[in-house]
């Protein structure tokens, strides 16, 4: 056997050498993945899939790896690491590079096994998915948990159904059947539905398996044909069935050995055409057998108890069989060297020796057994005979099976000549009996439709009333109590009927019918006239029961009579709990022996029997709450002693007292359909149904009124707790204004202050403005003498008064540009100020109005709004008392003149209202009237102020123009005088190279003044001032003491950087050239 262990690997061969598939039963290779190269630690494979070819083979791991292998060419490879365990595999998708994969999350993933990437991510399941189903097309999928199925879409990867059970059915499994389009739904109550694919409507439902065979259905398998499916479970019992025929064709039981099923495979063969005859069954001892269900032999089987398989997979081309073993190893096996003679299993030694005579009954010719004789295999192989298994027909002895047959030939007189010989009958066939005896009819259908009605609702709480450990037990019970109620209304109202049927269902809970209908069958013959009363007690049977016991005893009944204990004391609880309460199991069982066996009246019998041979006892009995004890409760009584009394009570009793001939004979159930039982008061049930419909009814409307109580009172709380929020939310807005206002008020003082205090400043910088003016011309006038004085003397004086004078006219041009700027932006920020004190004015006025006409429009809409809902509301009362007045003269015709009266009386108030209302509808268009001759005022208002707006915005414009003009002119003027210095230096530079860096500074300073030049044409000039641009002119006043103390300090640097430059010019001169002598000249602006 070739093993191939993956190991860390991601790809590789699967074998090295061609294997020898014969060498060891079959096996192909065997496949294990082992941590670090140590055979000892392996990883655990979990599930495997093939493909639709059957050539490549899915496997996955518990840590989650996805492995895929070629079996035609030779290679593995991993295509996908999930980091968790698969619970199921499934590729056999449309995209033959696809497969699914159930993990431990609860999820369904797709996966490329090319691209090795995820295609989609499908959630939805609240537990583990136990299997997954794919469409013959490859289309749709179908995956299962325990509490639900989902239909999935494989192109879109969404979800298009969903089937959903409760939680105490749950699902076995849910698939699709081959080659239609058909789904199969597998629950664990063992029904079987099956559904239409299109519209998923329930086309059938697979019948209750034949009686004696029912076992709890856990795994399923379908030919390929679809056409026979095969359930088994917890038994060595397989169940085929034909879905042709919707009926169940064959029940196979396995060897001993097995005794449960854990997997169900069906071996393809390629011509067969699809009817499947070979059927793989994994028991519960690891071993998978193969069995032909046709011919029911056993063909090989693989696995053993050393190297047991754990779940396993066979290939659609019918080649392969992939099996996971319960060591986690992967083995691959060969058909058709597990076909061959040399593989056959060896025979066993122990041999069943078959009772044919006991085989005469139809359901042992269902029931058929595998047994240790050889046959052949009926695929065509290479190889010889194979030894395989028969089945045979087998005869179960059990009781469960005794139940069930209902063989002929008995006699009822020899069964009561039995009955006296031992006083009851052998309990291995007590059921047999008693089912010869009642003749049951075993009407499957009418049960059927009788429990598809479902629980009845007088027992839908039978649990609060008998509560019963077993749940099972108060399951059959409440069925049966249905079904008996939906047979004839009277047993859903008769309270003892539960009492009644309890023993029986006891009995019977593992087979219903049989249950319903020795229940109904009782009820029809041995409680005969019990229902003419009703409610009351049968007072006619309980009469005919004392009149016997006055004839056997009459000193115990003056004794009951003294002591007031009627019938219905002594003799009712007997009768409606069937001696179920004051006798054993044993007890009872024998006594219904015998009274199955004789006629109806033999129970009443049995009933005064039991009270005569109570007699000592009952005579010391004194008081009514003894009596009732003695009748409720087991006494220390020979049973054989009462039903011998029973039977001398039968014979000794006279005819016109005896209830035989008040009793009608036994009348089994009829066939095919259940008889109508209708002897009882119809009157009274139906009453009582009405009554207890009518207290049904009352009790949802006083639960519907207290829920609407409930609601009221919680709407009541939450609207006073939001009352409660609002009023505290208004406070703290209060709380927060008034703070805000006072904020506010804060503001505007400290404001008003720093107003003040900046209006200070200005004047301060304003009268030192005009003292430097004022001294800067002093200064000049005596720059001017200086110069004229020391022209006539030197040309030194010259130069330097000549540089001063510049200087002085530089800096006086300076000074002037920025006193301009300065009344040019406070002239700015004053019309800036009224513009937003105005506009504020106009916006407050204008949102005053809007807000009082809005409340206008509000208070006059709610207005018309409550006159409409009066008026509205008035029509309705009116109408409705003219209803009602209209049906109180149709019936009282007394009150005619007075209901006239009123009716011209409320007639007299509409009219009156209807002015009413005309008066408001004018007021309200005298309104409107009104409200529009405002809006034309104010709208002629406004178009007034939006003229003087555009005349002063002109007259504004104008005034900017003649400010650039001016701007413009002492611009120019200044550039020429920096021009003519920068021509003298540069002049001189040429001749002698000293004065660069003068000049460099010269032409730095010119930057400069252009760049503020610059700086003073980008001031807006024209009247379009935004409101957003008030920030920025406040902050300039606070900004302009740093601006005008940065111009000065600029101006002293450019006059000391002159003024240096002139000292160096006069002492170049004074070297270069002689001094000579000007005539007097003078200087011009």
């Amino acid at each position: 056997m070739e093993t191939c262990d993956l190991g860390g690997r991601q790809q590789g061969p699967i074998w090295h050498r061609k294997p020898v598939p014969a060498a060891r039963r079959g096996v192909i290779v065997n496949i294990i993945h082992s941590v670090k190269g140590c055979h000892s630690k392996t990883i655990r494979f979990l599930n495997v899939a093939f493909d639709s070819s059957g050539d490549s083979l899915l496997a996955g791991d518990h840590q989650g790896n996805i492995y895929v292998f070629d079996l035609n060419g030779n290679r593995f490879n991993l295509v996908q690491r999930t980091m968790q365990a698969c619970t199921a595999l499934a590729f056999n998708l449309r995209r033959k590079t696809e497969f699914l994969v159930a993990l431990a999350d609860y999820s369904v993933k797709c996966f490329d096994t090319e691209t090795k990437e995820l295609v989609s991510w499908m959630r939805g399941h609240d537990s583990s998915v136990s299997s997954i189903s794919v469409h013959g097309s490859g289309r749709y999928a179908i995956t299962t948990s325990t509490d639900t199925a989902q239909l999935w879409d494989l192109d879109t990867f969404q979800r298009r159904r969903k089937l959903n059970v409760r939680q105490s059915v749950g699902i076995q499994k849910v698939f699709f059947l081959p080659l239609s389009n058909t789904i199969l739904s597998c629950f664990k109550d063992n029904s079987v539905f099956a559904w239409e694919f299109d519209t998923l409507h329930c086309k059938y439902q697979l019948p209750t398996p034949v009686e004696g065979s029912v076992l709890l259905y856990k795994v399923f398998a379908v030919t390929r044909d679809g056409r026979i499916f095969v359930a088994g479970g917890k038994s060595n019992h397989l169940h085929l069935w034909c879905l042709e025929s919707k009926q169940l064709i064959r029940i196979i039981q396995m060897p001993a050995k097995v005794r449960a099923v854990r997997h169900l495979e069906f071996l393809p063969d390629s011509f067969d055409g699809g009817s499947n005859q070979v059927l793989g069954v994994l028991s519960q001892d690891n071993i998978m057998r193969f069995i032909h269900i046709e011919t029911y032999k056993l063909l090989f089987d693989i696995g053993s108890h050393e190297e047991g398989i754990s779940t396993a997979a066979t290939s659609p081309n019918g080649r392969y069989i992939a099996s996971v073993m319960e060591n986690g190893s992967l083995n691959l096996y060969s058909i058709q060297a597990l076909t061959q003679e040399g593989n056959k299993p060896p025979p066993p030694m122990f041999k069943v020796v078959e009772d044919w005579s006991k085989c005469t009954s139809e359901a042992n010719k269902l029931t058929m057994r595998v047994t240790s004789e050889k046959s052949e295999w009926p695929r065509k192989s290479k190889g010889s005979k194979i030894q395989n298994k028969l089945l045979k027909l087998q005869v179960n002895t059990s009781l469960e099976n005794k139940e069930n047959k209902l063989p002929g030939g008995l006699n009822k007189k020899r069964l009561r000549v039995l009955l006296k010989g031992f006083g009851e009958y052998p309990a291995k066939y007590r059921m047999f009996v008693w089912r010869s005896l009642l003749q049951l009819p075993e009407n499957h259908l009418a049960f059927s439709s009788l429990i598809d009605k479902g629980t009845h609702s007088a027992f839908v709480n039978i649990q609060n009333e008998y509560p019963i450990k077993s749940r099972k037990l108060l399951r059959v019970l409440q069925r049966t109590l249905s079904a008996l109620a939906h047979w004839s209304a009277i047993f859903a109202e008769t309270p003892y009927i539960p009492l009644l049927a309890f023993p029986f269902v006891k009995l019977f809970q593992n087979n219903q019918l049989i249950c319903f209908e020795v229940v109904a069958t009782v009820v029809v013959n041995f409680c005969q006239h019990w229902f003419e009363y009703f409610p009351n007690p049968p007072v006619n049977v309980l009469s005919m029961m004392e009149n016997v016991l006055a004839h056997h005893d009459k000193e115990l009944l003056q004794h009951l009579i003294k002591y007031n204990v009627t019938s219905q004391v002594y003799a009712w609880p007997l009768l409606e709990t069937l001696l179920s309460e004051v006798l054993t199991r044993e007890e009872w069982l024998k006594v219904f022996d015998n009274i199955f066996s004789n006629h109806p009246s033999y129970f009443l019998m049995i009933v005064v029997a039991y009270i005569i041979c109570s007699r000592a006892p009952l005579l010391h009995c004194h008081q009514t709450g003894d009596f009732e004890y003695f009748f409720h409760h087991r006494n220390n009584l020979d049973i054989n002693a009462v039903i011998k009394e029973a039977y001398r009570l039968m014979e000794a009793t006279p005819l016109d007292i005896h209830p035989q001939r008040t009793l009608d004979d036994f009348i089994p159930l009829t066939k095919g359909q259940y008889p109508v039982f209708n002897k009882y008061p119809n009157f009274i049930v139906d009453y009582q149904t009405r009554e207890w419909e009518r207290i049904r009814q009352d009790e949802i409307e006083y639960l519907r009124e207290r829920q609407l109580a409930h609601e009221l009172e919680a709407k009541a709380q939450e609207r006073k707790a939001e009352d409660e929020a609002w009023y505290r939310k208004q406070e703290l807005l209060r709380e927060a204004e008034e703070q805000r206002r006072k904020m506010l008020l804060e503001e505007e003082e400290k404001l008003a202050e720093q107003r003040q205090r900046v209006a200070a400043v200005k004047r301060e910088l304003k009268v030192k403005e005009l003292q430097f003016l004022d001294a800067s011309r002093r200064r000049f006038l005596k720059y001017q003498q200086d110069q004229r004085q020391m022209e006539l003397k030197h040309l030194d004086d010259e130069i330097a008064r000549k540089a001063s004078m510049r200087e002085q006219e530089t800096a006086a041009t300076v000074q002037d540009v920025e006193v301009q700027r300065m009344e040019l932006e406070s002239q700015r920020q004053l019309f800036e100020q009224h513009l937003i004190k105005d506009q504020e004015a106009v916006t407050k006025e204008m949102k005053e109005e809007v807000d009082a006409h809005r409340r206008r429009v509000d208070l006059e809409y709610h207005l018309v709004q409550r006159l409409m809902e009066i008026d509205r509301e008035e029509k309705q009362k009116a109408h409705r008392v003219a209803e009602e007045n209209l049906a109180k003269a149709e019936q009282k015709r007394i009150d005619t003149d007075w209901r006239l009266q009123a009716l011209h009386k409320l007639r007299r108030d509409d009219q009156d209202r209807e002015k009413h209302y005309e008066e408001i509808a004018k007021l309200l268009h005298d309104n409107r009237v009104k409200e529009a001759e405002l809006l034309k005022a104010m709208r002629e208002a406004e178009e007034k102020k939006w003229e003087e707006v555009l005349q002063k915005k002109a007259q504004l414009e104008e005034e900017q123009k003649a400010a650039a003009a001016a701007d413009k002119h002492r611009k120019q003027f200044l550039e020429d005088k920096m021009d003519d210095t920068l021509e003298l230096a540069e002049k001189l530079q040429r001749e002698d190279g000293y004065f660069g860096e003068h000049i460099e500074r010269l032409r730095v300073l010119k930057a400069r003044c252009t760049e503020r030049g610059v700086e003073l044409q980008q001031v807006p000039r024209s009247g379009n001032i935004c409101l957003n641009d008030l920030s920025a002119s406040e902050s300039s006043s606070h900004m302009s003491l740093d601006r005008r103390q940065e111009l000065a300090c600029r101006e002293r640097e450019l006059m000391a950087e002159v003024r240096r430059l002139r000292q160096k010019l006069t002492s170049q001169a004074r070297t270069r050239h002689p001094p000579t002598h000007f005539r007097a000249t003078k200087w011009t602006p």
